[in-house]
């Protein structure tokens, strides 16, 4: 049952603090190599952000530089790039097509109520406790009790996943299996699965399981019966895929979007004495090789103290990061700038206009970065990356799509009276519903409530709503429920209401009060099955077009944490092509535009496409 927990606990790492980011999945192990090996030089900076100030203010005459990195989107992944090659002495301008940095991580503080639009919280990693560090703000660090577990609804009752007691170590591991919350109690005394279900289940753990098909790209749904069985995938997996992705599991690619997870059953299988692949064995060997690299590598000595995968946020909700970068950067951003054309000179110096509160704007830039999604590209970069039509064109046919999808999720935060839960006393000596001991409650599709899952947002950090109250954030929609974005608001509380009644509250319960609601339209991009030959051709072609890289997160992951981990790890990548790559011949620079950003008369350009967002809509 261990290796059961691992899948679980796996799935749960990811949805439960995502369960809907930045176009945010798999939340990923950070590396914090990078911070190390790209220096800061405060001098360079400081003459850096003159020069790039003064040209970027000009619309004629004067300095003729050119930018050295332009980032189209101000999202969690375009953000914390630019905050990391401006810190590091890289001419950068970020431009978004909305009126602030974040996307979708937008927090609201009203009436004594602390909520948010998109995303909860995020799994604590090494990329985000540094970024706050740098940025000051890290003193405003909120985190969860380690021991709230997460609780699944199933045949009119809450069930509660194995969680440790929040111990460090080896004792935090004995916790894991031996506590009161434990495997071991998972295994024995829950009523999650069915003894049927918890013996398949310990067969594909312990014994091994079925070879994967040969030539065959598994679904999530396929991979999981086959190495664990159908109870496991219907009651512990399928909700925790609609809390990442809110998707499909019978279309979403295993290897894709659970990548972290499918990694375990090879390690299952490099030992030479697992024949049959049982996948205990090889998350063990994950977890021991894991721990070995966070000791070669660990955090820094003045970050705060933290756990890795915790849940976590700040005191006024997550859009202290993007708040906190836009004010560093200052006037380095480019807000309501929507591209509309990239072309390329024959020195390599990119284009880049766009349509602005003033009018059009061009930007001259060496290298680009584009982390808008995949639905706001249409025909922008065709005429320097042919291939990046990929996006929106390729044709799977196996699963009647076109182009990588996004699927309309509505956030929904509503709070009642603590008196209107129910009164009853929840497994393993967790206490009573009413206080909502748990990080939240997620909903297998087999259940009939039609909420994909419900963080209990005042349970999770403090201050987050009046005492008296129960702060709930509500997801609902996906991919197996597009209709969602066809009702009006009303109706969507309505839904909403009707799935806390059915899992949570009394049957008197009082009216919701209504906190927010946010409907995405295009909300999480689906990992589906051909999704990584979608992205091996993007690869491909980059290579052929030197200083341009695509990169929305639908390739580098859609969890908070891997925004942030990309937003180290590409600035890297786009030092080192400035440094390695020769500046453009003088009589090219001669003969370049006076100035970064040029004044078009609005109306006269010709050929380009309608303007298109830079961040997830």
């Amino acid at each position: 049952m261990s290796a059961l927990f691992v899948v679980a606990a796996s799935a749960f790492a990811v949805s439960s603090t995502t369960a809907f980011t930045p176009g945010s999945f798999i939340t990923s192990t950070a590396s914090s190599k990078l911070a190390s090996s790209v220096t800061t030089d405060t001098s360079t900076i400081s003459s850096t952000r003159a020069r790039l100030g003064s040209s970027l203010h000009m619309s004629s005459g004067g300095d003729s530089d050119t930018v050295e990195c332009l980032v189209i989107g101000g999202g969690i992944s375009g953000s914390t790039l630019a905050h990391n090659l401006n810190r590091n002495g890289v001419d950068v301008v970020l431009a978004e097509a909305r009126d602030y940095l974040g996307g979708n991580v937008k927090s609201h503080n009203d009436d004594g109520f602390i909520w948010e639009e998109g995303p909860n919280s995020f799994a604590t990693q090494p990329s985000i406790v540094r970024i706050a560090n740098e940025l000051g703000i890290d003193d405003q660090f909120v985190f969860a009790d380690e021991s709230l577990p997460p609780w699944v609804n199933h045949n009119g009752m809450l069930h509660p996943l194995p969680k440790g007691q929040g111990g460090k170590g080896p004792k935090g591991q004995l916790e894991l299996v031996f506590g009161p919350n434990g495997v071991l109690n998972f295994a024995f005394k829950g009523q999650l699965l069915s003894w049927p279900g918890k013996i398949r289940a310990g067969i594909g753990a312990f014994l091994g399981h079925l070879p994967a098909p040969e030539g065959k790209e598994e679904t999530i749904r396929e991979w999981v019966t086959r190495t664990l069985g159908e109870e496991v995938f219907l009651r512990c997996i399928d909700p925790f895929v609609s809390g990442v992705y809110a998707g499909n599991p019978e279309t979403l690619s295993m290897k894709a979007a659970l990548s972290k997870i499918a990694r375990i059953e090879d390690y299952a299988y490099s030992i030479d004495w697992n024949k049959f692949g049982a996948i205990f064995y090889g998350g063990l060997k994950r977890q021991v090789e894991l721990t070995k690299e966070r000791k070669a590598d660990p955090p820094e000595p003045q970050w705060v103290d933290f756990e890795y995968g915790n849940p976590g946020s700040f005191r006024n909700g997550l859009s202290t990061l993007p708040n906190a970068i836009a004010k560093e950067l200052g006037d380095k951003v480019r807000l309501e700038w929507k591209v509309t054309k990239v072309d390329k000179d024959s020195d390599g110096i990119y284009n880049v206009s766009f349509d602005t509160p003033d009018g059009q704007k061009t930007i001259r830039t060496r290298t680009l970065v584009c982390t808008a999604p995949a639905h706001a590209l249409k025909d922008v970069f065709t005429p320097v990356l042919p291939e990046s039509s990929v996006l929106l064109d390729k044709v799977r046919k196996e699963i009647d799509r076109i182009g990588v999808y996004y699927p309309p999720v509505c956030a929904v935060t509503v709070a009642y009276p603590k008196s209107s839960f129910k009164d009853v006393e929840l497994p393993n000596a967790f206490g009573n519903l009413q206080n909502l001991p748990g990080f939240g409650s997620l909903n297998p599709r087999t259940e009939g409530v039609r909420t994909l899952g419900t963080l209990w947002s005042s349970s999770l950090f403090p201050g987050r709503c009046p005492p008296d109250y129960n702060l709930l954030l509500n997801y609902i929609g996906g991919s197996r429920d597009v209709g969602l974005a066809d009702l009006s608001d009303e109706e969507i509380v309505a839904e909403v209401d009707k799935g806390c009644r059915q899992v949570l509250l009394k049957p008197d319960a009082p009216e919701p009060k209504v906190i927010g609601l946010k409907l995405w339209p295009t909300a999480i991009p689906q990992y589906e099955l051909g999704h990584l030959e979608i992205i091996d051709q993007l690869v491909k072609a980059e290579k052929n077009t030197p200083g341009l890289w695509i990169c929305g997160n639908y390739r580098s992951g859609v969890a908070f944490p891997d925004c942030v981990t990309f937003g180290y790890d590409h600035a890297k990548v786009v030092k080192q092509f400035l440094d390695g790559s020769k500046a453009p011949p003088a009589a090219a620079a001669a003969a370049a535009p006076p100035a970064v950003v040029v004044d078009e008369p609005t109306g006269t350009s010709t050929g380009n496409p309608a303007p298109v967002a830079a961040t997830v809509e």
